[in-house]
């Protein structure tokens, strides 16, 4: 017993001797890095992207998120989310805010920067155009605000069913509408942006008209009436990838679709859709910090390098998307060029540009005639959240 105590006390002292070793080495260690004739690199903190996913993220992921971090060998985090403003306006009225940079589409981004939920990036230093041409003007109208950096252009176009249809297509948005030259179900997103403009485009209503016409109730009830043409079997979608599965499967006959998302997926093995472009309606993203954010020096650095014409055009090539500056397009190939939604390959069909503007200060009124006219006219199919 004396034995085994001895045994057990020499070992104590040994683990507190170790010990006070330990910490006394490591507090002049500590002492040794204060040291003002000492320089030592303190790595950058970590800041978190939050974008769309699917084939939209993996694009900027191997556009501007991995070439990133190698460049400034610090690390981001990713995270992704449904789009809207309410995760953002959340941490920020918390004092909890975790995102950094986040996507935004150029309505959100108005939205949230009159709510002040963002931080200002009015004065922020962007590098120069590829061909030297400074940022203000190499970035496309609306891709800069007080609150935003442009990343992409993008389209919403609408897609039918090759089996359905093999003879005489739909080629119009108003076609879309038809229910009675081309029966059968339709898929559209949950959101009233879209499916509105394109029920007055297809009800006779001329483009530069469309948002004045949505000005007044008269407008809006005849947008939701032309929209009763298709609500008997309608499907909603809030998945990039969920059109792509009601087309192949048969459930819908016509959806209408993230235009780049379906484009590429309209060439996938078995795929039995196809796209079309007229009546597109284009909009753009842009880059935001939300207020709050601890590392907001850190951010910007971020925003600057993924906003350069070379970083955009990397992105598009994994996902032709259209970029928000226009020295990235002399760094794009011929084939790309002819499936951006903003390129000179469908300049020739009708598309209108989604009026941001008018949308951030109108959303919540039409969004609030969607969901009645929606609460008893439509069946609500799978949701998710890529794009």
């Amino acid at each position: 017993m004396n034995l085994f105590r001895n045994s057990f006390s020499g070992g104590c002292r040994a683990v507190l001797a170790a010990l006070f070793l330990t910490m006394h080495f490591g507090i002049a260690s500590a002492q040794e890095t204060q040291d003002p004739d000492i320089s030592v690199a303190a790595p950058m903190p970590d800041i978190t992207f939050t974008s769309w996913t699917g084939p939209y993220m993996r694009s900027q992921m191997l556009g501007f998120v991995r070439p990133y971090e190698e460049a400034s060998g610090s690390r981001v985090n990713v995270e992704h989310y449904n789009g809207g403003i309410a995760e953002i306006r959340d941490q920020v009225e918390s004092a909890n805010v975790i995102w950094d940079v986040v996507d935004l589409t150029q309505a959100d981004s108005l939205r949230a920067c009159n709510e002040g939920l963002l931080e200002n990036l009015s004065d922020i230093d962007l590098p120069a155009g590829a061909d030297g041409t400074p940022a203000s003007d190499d970035f496309l109208e609306g891709a800069l605000n007080d609150c935003g950096v442009g990343v992409i252009v993008w389209a919403t176009a609408f897609a039918h069913s090759k089996t359905a249809f093999p003879e005489n297509p739909p080629t119009s948005i108003a076609d879309f509408f038809d229910t009675d030259t081309y029966p059968g179900a339709r898929a559209i997103r949950n959101d009233p942006t879209v499916i509105m403009e394109w029920a007055l485009m297809a009800d006779g209503v001329a483009r530069e008209d469309v948002y004045a016409t949505l000005e007044t109730e008269e407008g809006v009830a005849r947008a939701l009436d032309k929209m009763d043409a298709i609500k008997s079997s309608l499907e909603i979608w809030e998945s990039g990838r969920e059109p792509v599965r009601l087309l192949n499967s048969g459930e819908v006959v016509m959806s209408s679709i993230w235009a780049t998302t379906g484009a590429v997926a309209s060439q996938e093995e078995n795929a039995d859709f196809a796209i079309n472009w007229d009546g597109r309606v284009i909009e753009l993203d842009l880059f935001g910090i939300p207020k709050g954010s601890r590392y907001k020096e850190e951010a910007i650095e971020f925003i600057r390098y993924a906003s350069s014409s070379e970083s955009l055009a990397k992105m598009v090539s994994y996902l032709p998307n259209g970029p928000t500056r226009t020295s990235s397009l002399t760094l794009l190939s011929d084939e790309i060029l002819g499936q951006i939604p903003n390129g000179p390959a469908y300049e020739g069909n009708l598309h209108i540009m989604s009026d941001a503007e008018w949308w951030a200060r109108n959303h919540a009124r039409l969004e609030e005639a969607f969901r009645a006219w929606l609460s008893t006219s439509a069946r609500q199919g799978a949701a998710g959240s890529t794009r």
